[in-house]
């Protein structure tokens, strides 16, 4: 198993906030020449330390800043129909994150609509025709607090 040092996760620090920043412009947040912090980048990468490069879209600007968390029951759960529930939630693009999750529900959903109405027909046309659905329970978002996008190391 491999270990970060210190470089290595200022590198990743500096990438949290600008993931735009040029091989020189890294180097120089972390002191280093550009080679090492090339190579660096590259094994971080690799190893799957940074999965992938976004923009962060603004949703209000796109219209889609209407987001609700959207608790999931199955009618019943075993592997074969928890696969196929993930697998229709994947190609659902209003559907921005999907965890499994402990408690009364099985799933947790957040969605993204420019309001209610979408809303109301994203649940019955879309939700509303998985076989597999028992029940949910949405909860409207008033106020954005804080959303980090970055992991705190």
């Amino acid at each position: 198993m491999d270990t970060l040092d210190q470089t290595d996760l200022a590198i990743l620090r500096a990438l949290q906030e600008n993931a735009r920043l040029t091989i020189k412009e890294l180097a120089a947040c972390v002191h280093l020449s550009s080679t090492p912090v090339f190579e660096r980048l590259k094994r971080l990468e690799s190893n799957g330390y940074i999965r992938k490069y976004i923009a962060v879209l603004d949703a209000d600007k796109l219209h889609r800043g209407f987001v609700v968390f959207c608790r999931v029951k199955l009618r019943r759960l075993n592997k074969e129909i928890a696969d196929e529930f993930t697998r229709i939630i994947r190609d659902i693009p209003q559907v921005t994150e999907c965890y499994n999750i402990s408690g009364s529900y099985d799933y947790l959903l957040k969605i993204h609509a420019p309001d209610m109405k979408y809303y109301q027909e994203f649940i019955l046309n879309v939700l509303g025709t998985i076989d597999s659905l028992g029940s949910l329970e949405s909860t409207f978002v008033m106020d954005e607090i804080k959303h980090d996008y970055g992991i705190h190391i």
